[in-house]
């Protein structure tokens, strides 16, 4: 139940502007494949969300963040225009995750500094672990 509200979460980050682009649903697909989710269930669950799961690890909530920083990068690839709807969707899902607001602003100036504004996975999670710590 768990893998499926972590996939619902990032079909309702990608379906926020109303559309999800084809290249963000391989993206998605490609995730559900990585948490062992069927091809049925994710179709199923872009027209049918499910209530959203609390992750009780910490490390569980930063690789979804990070997900869903990628995710935003893809969205944005395809619209300049999205940006900043998009950094400001991104900062509320990992308010909601219940994330530090110091380590998701961190990430979020930082990502400007990358190449195609893509985090480093050892970078995004240093800056989560010095603000847990």
């Amino acid at each position: 139940m768990e893998k499926l509200s972590l996939l619902s979460e990032m079909i309702a980050f990608a379906q926020y502007d109303k559309d999800i682009q084809q290249i963000e649903y391989n993206f998605l697909l490609g995730v559900a494949k990585q948490l062992d989710i069927s091809r049925e269930d994710f179709d199923y669950l872009i027209n049918h969300p499910i209530n959203y799961t609390h992750l009780k690890s910490h490390s569980e909530r930063i690789v979804q963040f990070h997900r869903l920083v990628l995710l935003m990068n893809i969205e944005q690839e395809h619209c300049a225009n999205k940006a900043s709807a998009g950094v400001i969707k991104l900062y509320n899902f990992g308010l909601r995750m219940g994330l530090s607001h110091e380590s998701i602003s961190k990430v979020l100036y930082l990502m400007e500094s990358f190449p195609n504004k893509i985090v480093p996975p050892d970078v995004l999670i240093d800056i989560f672990k010095t603000q847990y710590n």
